[in-house]
């Protein structure tokens, strides 16, 4: 199946409607349907703004980053950037087209999940 990669780096304080934006993301991918999400807690980094992060840093605590990510058909992945945009969520993101499949599947997976590139 043709569909894209979609990953997100939202620090891990970030918050929209009183919960952590990189759980609020993985409960709105599901709910649209994308074949798979995960989020990742950085040990570090830094962003646009070359500060450098460390998770050894106590006085640093909440300023990490989460990758959160989604294997999702385009449509899936178009559907959450534009609920980004209405919810007004500022985030650094990452698209890559992908091809994804299912090695082995069996009768319970939806037929889109079985066209192995």
């Amino acid at each position: 199946m043709q569909g894209a990669f979609l990953r997100f780096y939202v620090r891990e304080d970030l918050r929209h409607h009183g919960r952590p934006v990189w759980e609020w993301l993985l409960e709105q991918g599901n709910t649209l349907g994308m074949r798979g999400g995960s989020a990742v807690k950085s040990m570090a980094g830094f962003g646009h703004r070359h500060v450098f992060h460390d998770a050894g840093f106590f006085e640093l605590a909440g300023t990490l980053a989460v990758e959160v990510e989604f294997v999702a058909a385009q449509v899936e992945a178009q559907k959450l950037l534009d609920l980004l945009h209405r919810e007004k969520i500022r985030l650094f993101y990452a698209y890559t087209p992908a091809s994804f499949g299912l090695v082995n599947p069996d009768e319970a997976d939806p037929p889109a999940s079985i066209d192995a590139p």
